[in-house]
C-alpha cells in the first residue's frame, strides 16, 4: 500500500542515507489503467458551490477592517522611511543582521508553516520543529495552526470565494486586500470543515498557539531591536526601524507576492488550466516559493518545484537538515508522473522573464 500524505495522497519518499528501504518507501504515482494518470488527483477537488457568482451580495457589502488598514499603512510608511533615510546610517552588522532575520523568518513560513505543517511534505524531529516555530514567530503571519488551515483551504478551493486570497478578485486583493477586510463567509464555512487533527496533535503547534502573543512580541519585535543595540552599539531607532520594521514589512510583501504575482504572471508548464504560474522573480524573493504552477499541480512535493535547489533556498535548508538527521520522509513526485502531466495539461509557451 502506498504511503499517504495526510492532506493530499500517494507520494514518493526520499530515503535517508543509511535507512533500510521498505516495500512502501517509494510508490509509482500512476494507476494501472492509464500510465499517464496519477493515482490521485494532484489538486484536491474544488467545491463548485464555492465559486463566485455574478452579483455576489457579499462583494457589495465587504466590511473593511479599519484597524488593519491603519496598521498596514503605518507599517509601510515607517518601512519606506527606514529604507530611504536610515539604511545608509546603520552599522554594517545591522544590515547583515536584518538579512539574516529575513531569511530565518522566511524559513519559518516556507519550510515551517507551508511545507512541513500545511502540506506535510516531510517529517521533522522535535529540535527542528521548535526552531521552525521560533522562526515562524519572527515572521508574525498568524500562528502555525491558523496559517496552515487557511493554506489548506486555499489549495482545496483555489480561486473561489472560499479561497482566503482569491486571485480572481485582482492583484491588490490577493496581495494585501484580503487582510484589510472581513473574511468571505465561504472561507469561514469551508475552513471549519478542513481536517486539522495532525496540527492539534503536535505539541509544538499547540504551545505556539497558546503563547503566540508574547512569543511574537519578543521574537518579531523585541529581539531584533535589542540584539543590534547591545551587541554592537546600534541606535534604538535604527535597530527598531531596519532589522525589525523594514525587515518585517519586506518579508510580508515577499510572502504576499506568492498569493498575487505568482497567481497572475508566469508560465504554466504543468497545468495551463489553473492560475498559479512559474515565476522566477517571486521564487527569488520568497526563497523558493515562486514555482507555483508546479506546487499547485503537485502540492505534496517537499521541493515545491521541479528543479531542486534552483532558486530554492528552502529546499537547500530542508536537505541540509536531512543531512544532519533532523528531517526524514521527504516526499517527491516521480519524474515519469511529472512528464506525463506536462504532456497532458501543460503549456509549452514560456513567459519571458518569469519562468
Amino acid at each position: 500500500m502506498a504511503p499517504k500524505n495526510p492532506v493530499y495522497g500517494p507520494v514518493e519518499v526520499v530515503q535517508d542515507e543509511g535507512s533500510a528501504p521498505t516495500e512502501d518507501d517509494t510508490v509509482t504515482a500512476t494507476n494501472d489503467d492509464d500510465p499517464d494518470m496519477p493515482a490521485t488527483a494532484e489538486v484536491p477537488p474544488r467545491d463548485v458551490t464555492a465559486k463566485s457568482q455574478p452579483g455576489d451580495a457579499f462583494k457589495d457589502r465587504t466590511r473593511i477592517v479599519w484597524r488593519n488598514v491603519v496598521l498596514m499603512a503605518a507599517l509601510h510608511v515607517i518601512s519606506v522611511y527606514a529604507f530611504l533615510f536610515l539604511t545608509w546610517k546603520c552599522r554594517p552588522y545591522t544590515l547583515l543582521f536584518a538579512v539574516g532575520m529575513y531569511v530565518c523568518s522566511g524559513l519559518g513560513i516556507t519550510a515551517g508553516a507551508h511545507r512541513l505543517w500545511a502540506h506535510r511534505c516531510y517529517k521533522a524531529k522535535l529540535p527542528l520543529r521548535l526552531l521552525l516555530a521560533m522562526f515562524n514567530c519572527m515572521a508574525f503571519q498568524n500562528d502555525i495552526y491558523d496559517w496552515s488551515r487557511d493554506h489548506r483551504v486555499h489549495h482545496k478551493y483555489s480561486e473561489t470565494d472560499a479561497d482566503p486570497h482569491n486571485a480572481t478578485r485582482g492583484f491588490f486583493f490577493s496581495h494585501v486586500g484580503w487582510l484589510l477586510v472581513r473574511k468571505h463567509p465561504k472561507v469561514i464555512e469551508k475552513g471549519s470543515r478542513i481536517n486539522l487533527r495532525d496540527l492539534i496533535d503536535d505539541p509544538v503547534v499547540r504551545y505556539q498557539r497558546k503563547y503566540y502573543l508574547p512569543l511574537v512580541t519578543f521574537f518579531c519585535f523585541v529581539m531584533p531591536t535589542i540584539v543590534p543595540m547591545y551587541l554592537w552599539g546600534e541606535s534604538f531607532w535604527n535597530a527598531f526601524c531596519v532589522p525589525t520594521v523594514l525587515r518585517y514589512c519586506f518579508l510580508l510583501n515577499c510572502t504576499w507576492m506568492v498569493n498575487s504575482a505568482a497567481h497572475l504572471w508566469g508560465s504554466r508548464p504543468y497545468d495551463r488550466f489553473i492560475n498559479p504560474a512559474e515565476n522566477r522573480f517571486v521564487a527569488s524573493l520568497a526563497i523558493g516559493e515562486g514555482w507555483h504552477n508546479y506546487h499547485h499541480t503537485f502540492p505534496w512535493d517537499y521541493k515545491a518545484g521541479e528543479w531542486g535547489w534552483r532558486i530554492n533556498f528552502t529546499t537547500i535548508f530542508i536537505d541540509l537538515m536531512a543531512a544532519i538527521g533532523q528531517v526524514s520522509d521527504r516526499k517527491i513526485v516521480p519524474k515519469a508522473t511529472i512528464s506525463a502531466r506536462k504532456k497532458r495539461t501543460g503549456s509549452q509557451v514560456a513567459a519571458v522573464g518569469c519562468d
